[in-house]
C-alpha cells in the first residue's frame, strides 16, 4: 500500500483497516469538507478551528508579498547587514531554523541564526559574536507577548542603543506579528525599519508559508518563487478526492492516525544529516497538534540508529532518503527486513523540501480527524507559563524561589521528586525502571545549548532506549515548551520525565523595558530556571512521573556519569 510520493512497508496486517478508512473518507468527504473549512470534522464546537484553517491556501496566498519580502532582503544587503539574528520561539523559529540550516545563504546575503534558549549563556555568545552594525534582528511572534522573544528583545535592542547611540537601534530590527499586537505597536513606535505582518487565520505551527517562515528565507537569499511554487504543488495534490489514496496527505494522516489508535503512536524519523533540523518542526508541528485529550502521536526525532531489537512493537517509522545521501540506509533496510511498519520518502533533492512542509501540515489535520482532536488548538501550553509567571512574581516579592527540599544531595548533583533508593543512582534506576511497553521517556535539559552538553544528553537517551527498549525523546528547554511541551501534559500520561537543570556560571541581567537604563528584578538565569520549575510543577499537577536532576559542577560530566549509572 502506498502513493506515487512514498513507498510502504510491512503494512499487511494492518491493510485492511487503513483500505475502509480510506474508503471512509471518501463516503464522508473529509477533503471536500477540510478544502471548505468544515469545524465539524474535528469537534462538535467552532473552537479554534475555522479561523485556523488558512494555511490550506497559504502557498498561494502568499504570492503578493513576495515582492515586499524580497525588496525587503535587497535594502538589508545594501546596508552591508552580515548577519541576522531571529528572536522566536516555537511556530516562529522553527521552519526558518529548517531553512538556514538545509539551504544555507545564497551567495551575498546575511547568515541566519535562531535564538530560542533563555539560558544566560546561549544569549551572552550571540551577543559577543555579532557585530552590532552589521546585525539585523527579527523579532518573530505571532501573539507579540511570548516573554522568551520579548526579553530578547528588550535585551538585544538596550545593547544596541547603548553601542550604536541613541535613536540607532530601531533600523536594525524587523518584526513579524499579527495585526494588533502589542509587539506591533512598539516596532511602530520604536521605528523598526519594518513591521510584517502575519496572517491571523494561520496558527503557529502551520505558518511556514506566511511571513514567519518566508520572509527568514527571503533574507538569506532563497528562492521563494520556488518554494511557493512547490507548496502550492502539494496542496494541489492534496485536494484529489477520488481515489482517496491518491491524496498524499489523506492517506499519510490516515496511516498515522489509525495506526497510532492500534498503538503504534511512536512516530519515528529516520532523517538523513542534511536533513536533521526538520525533525524539529516536525516535532511541534505533530505534537502539539495531536497530543491531547488522553491521545497523540509522539514524534521520535534525533534518535541515534540501533539496532532494530531494541524498538518497541509500538514504533511506526517514516524515512528520508535524499539522492546521494545514504546515510539512513542501513537502517531502512534492517527496519524492513524484521517486520516493522513505516514508510519511505525519496528527495530527489533538498529542494523538494518545501513540498514536505504542506504535506505534514494536511497529514496531521487528517490524523487530527481519526483520533478525534481538535489539531489546532493547544489547551495544556498555559499551565506552565502560569506556573513559571507565579514563580517569578514569588521571586519579587521575598528574593528567592519557593524553597524545595531535594530527595538525595550527594555524588555531584541533587535529586527531586518521587524516586526511591538509597543513593541517588539507584533512585534514578528505580525511578527508569517504573517503565512499561508502550511508555516513553522525555529528557528534558533547562541547560546552555551547546555540543558537549547535546552529546552526553544524546548519550543518556541512547543508553536508556537501549536498557528500557522505550522510545526517549529529548530537549532544551524553554525550546521544548512551545514544542513536543503540549504532548506531554495532554497525552495518556505514558511519559516518565528526567528534568536537568544547573547553575549558570554567570548570568544575564534583564532591561525593564527596550532602551531603558532601568533593570528588571529578573534575569535569564532566573527566567529559565522558573521556567524549569513552571513546567516541573505543571507535570506534576498533570500527574506525570517527574524527576529532577540539578547537576553540580559541568553539565557534560554529570550527564555522562549519569549515563554510566544507567548502564551499570
Amino acid at each position: 500500500m502506498g502513493s506515487a510520493m512514498f513507498e510502504t512497508f510491512n503494512l499487511q496486517p494492518f491493510e485492511d483497516d487503513i483500505r475502509s478508512s480510506l474508503e471512509q473518507a471518501g463516503r464522508e468527504k473529509i477533503i471536500r469538507r477540510l478544502w471548505k473549512k468544515d469545524f465539524t470534522l474535528w469537534k462538535e464546537e467552532d473552537r479554534e478551528i475555522s479561523n485556523r484553517l488558512g494555511w490550506l491556501e497559504a502557498p498561494e496566498q502568499a504570492g503578493p508579498n513576495q515582492a515586499l519580502w524580497e525588496e525587503l532582503a535587497d535594502t538589508i544587503r545594501r546596508r552591508g547587514i552580515t548577519d541576522v539574528l531571529l528572536l522566536g520561539m516555537g511556530g516562529s523559529s522553527l521552519a526558518p531554523e529548517v531553512f538556514s540550516r538545509v539551504f544555507g545563504s545564497a551567495p551575498g546575503y546575511p547568515s541566519l541564526s535562531v535564538l530560542d534558549s533563555t539560558a544566560p549563556e546561549a544569549v551572552r555568545r550571540f551577543r559577543d559574536s555579532l557585530a552590532p552594525d552589521r546585525t539585523m534582528f527579527v523579532v518573530s511572534s505571532k501573539s507579540g507577548t511570548t516573554i522568551e522573544t520579548v526579553s530578547f528583545f528588550k535585551f538585544f535592542f538596550s545593547w544596541l542603543e547603548q553601542v550604536l547611540g541613541p535613536g540607532r537601534a530601531a533600523q536594525h530590527f524587523l518584526a513579524i506579528t499579527d495585526p494588533g499586537t502589542p509587539l506591533e505597536e512598539v516596532g511602530w513606535r520604536l521605528g523598526f525599519l519594518k513591521v510584517v505582518p502575519g496572517v491571523p487565520t494561520i496558527g503557529g505551527r502551520f505558518s511556514v508559508f506566511s511571513a514567519f517562515g518566508l520572509l527568514p528565507a527571503a533574507l538569506i537569499g532563497l528562492d521563494i518563487k520556488d518554494l511557493l511554487n512547490r507548496g502550492r504543488e502539494m496542496a494541489r495534490l492534496c485536494r484529489t478526492e477520488n481515489p482517496p489514496q491518491q491524496n498524499p496527505g489523506l492517506l499519510l494522516g490516515t496511516l498515522l492516525g489509525r495506526l497510532a489508535g492500534r498503538g503504534l503512536d511512536k512516530l519515528t524519523f529516520l532523517l538523513p544529516s542534511p536533513l536533521e533540523s526538520f525533525g524539529g518542526w516536525l516535532e511541534q508541528l505533530i505534537a502539539e497538534s495531536t497530543g491531547k485529550e488522553g491521545r497523540g502521536i509522539l514524534p521520535v526525532a534525533g534518535e541515534a540508529p540501533a539496532s532494530v531489537q531494541v524498538y518497541g512493537q509500538d514504533r511506526f517509522f517514516v524515512a528520508y532518503r535524499l539522492r546521494g545521501d545514504d546515510s539512513a540506509g542501513a537502517v531502512i533496510d534492517n527496519v524492513k527486513r524484521v517486520g516493522r511498519p513505516g514508510l519511505v520518502i525519496d528527495l530527489h533533492s533538498s529542494a523538494e523540501l518545501a513540498g514536505q512542509f504542506y504535506l505534514w501540515e494536511m497529514a496531521t489535520a487528517v490524523a487530527g480527524f481519526w483520533l478525534r482532536v481538535n489539531p489546532f488548538e493547544q489547551p495544556n501550553v498555559t499551565a506552565a507559563k502560569k506556573n513559571a509567571d507565579r514563580m517569578l512574581k514569588f521571586f519579587a516579592e521575598h528574593g528567592h524561589f519557593p524553597p524545595e527540599t531535594p530527595l538525595f544531595r550527594e555524588e555531584g548533583l541533587s535529586l527531586f521528586g518521587d524516586a526511591q533508593g538509597s543513593s541517588p543512582a539507584e533512585a534514578i534506576r528505580h525511578f527508569v525502571a517504573r517503565g512499561r511497553p508502550g511508555d516513553y521517556i522525555a529528557l528534558l535539559a533547562f541547560l546552555t545549548p551547546e555540543p558537549a552538553t547535546e552529546a552526553a544528553l544524546k548519550e543518556v537517551g541512547r543508553t536508556l532506549r537501549d536498557k528500557t527498549r522505550l522510545a526517549v525523546t529529548f530537549g532544551f528547554g524553554p525550546r521544548y515548551l512551545h514544542s513536543i511541551g503540549q504532548f506531554y501534559k495532554g497525552d495518556a500520561g505514558r511519559g516518565l520525565f528526567l528534568q536537568f537543570t544547573a547553575r549558570d556560571s554567570q548570568d544575564l541581567s534583564l532591561p525593564r523595558e527596550a532602551g531603558a537604563g532601568a533593570l528588571s528584578p529578573y534575569s535569564f538565569g532566573l527566567l529559565k530556571d522558573a521556567q524549569a520549575g513552571g513546567d516541573f510543577q505543571a507535570l506534576r499537577e498533570a500527574g506525570r512521573k517527574v524527576i529532577r536532576i540539578h547537576l553540580n559542577g559541568r553539565p557534560a560530566d554529570g550527564l555522562r556519569r549519569l549515563a554510566d549509572w544507567l548502564r551499570e
